[in-house]
């Protein structure tokens, strides 16, 4: 073997051994940690642009300061908050 093919193989199973180590250790945090921020990014839009939906939470002054920062978001936000939920997507 040339130094090269050992040094890419040594490489590979240092990158097998971190992908097992962060799978066991940290992976069910990180997923916990992006959904917690799902939910409070869609509660926060819900505060905002809560009038979208007859929901006024703020008065539309603030709102308005606000919509160039959340205006990128709006689509998937109403595309969430109108989805048809079932009982399987609250076990999940």
């Amino acid at each position: 073997m040339t130094e090269e093919k050992k040094s890419s193989r040594i490489r590979g199973i240092i990158a097998a051994v971190k992908d097992f180590v962060y799978g066991m250790a940290v992976h069910d945090m990180v997923r916990y940690m992006l959904k917690t921020r799902m939910y409070l990014e869609h509660l926060f839009m819900l505060m905002t642009m809560g009038d979208m939906l007859g929901i006024p939470v703020l008065p539309p002054y603030y709102s308005l300061k606000i919509l160039p920062y959340l205006t990128p978001k709006i689509a998937n936000w109403k595309r969430r908050m109108f989805k048809e939920r079932d009982l399987t997507d609250m076990l999940f």
